[in-house]
């Protein structure tokens, strides 16, 4: 039986990013990641690890929700749904009266249908541009 429970470890957390092809980072910038994390969701198949959500909000306008995981061999179970439906349930019991909060997520290719079902806009559209990113990584001085 799947069960949900808002712990993951670093080293979990990781796993699933090798296990859906997503790139690799130290496992301390992992749990950082984890402990600011407004909230973060595992599901588990008994004690293992099999999917992860997490939301980054700081109270205000704006969340972003981020890493919905699903380990490939659970894909189909409607894991991911519950997953972000939880995120989606805490962010509306969380609002304050009067407040608008609009939860923004970069979808990996090929995505975007399953987000649409929650009522996510695709980017670029008649009133948005398109989403952007762009990762860092460190240089040393040498």
């Amino acid at each position: 039986m799947i069960r949900y429970e808002e712990f993951i470890t670093a080293e979990e957390y990781m796993e699933l990013r090798r296990k859906v092809g997503w790139c690799e980072f130290a496992l301390e910038e992992a749990q950082a990641g984890i402990d600011n994390a407004y909230m973060v969701r595992c599901a588990r198949d008994e004690n293992k690890a099999i999917g992860v959500v997490r939301l980054l909000w700081d109270g205000g306008y704006i969340a972003f929700l981020s890493d919905v995981i699903v380990d490939p061999k659970y894909q189909g179970q409607g894991i991911g749904k519950k997953l972000v439906e939880s995120i989606i349930e805490r962010v509306k019991a969380d609002m304050k009266p009067g407040y608008k909060v609009k939860i923004c997520l970069l979808a990996a290719k090929g995505k975007e249908p399953f987000y649409e079902k929650f009522g996510f806009s695709e980017r670029p559209n008649d009133k948005l541009g398109a989403g952007m990113d762009q990762w860092f990584e460190f240089e040393s001085a040498e």
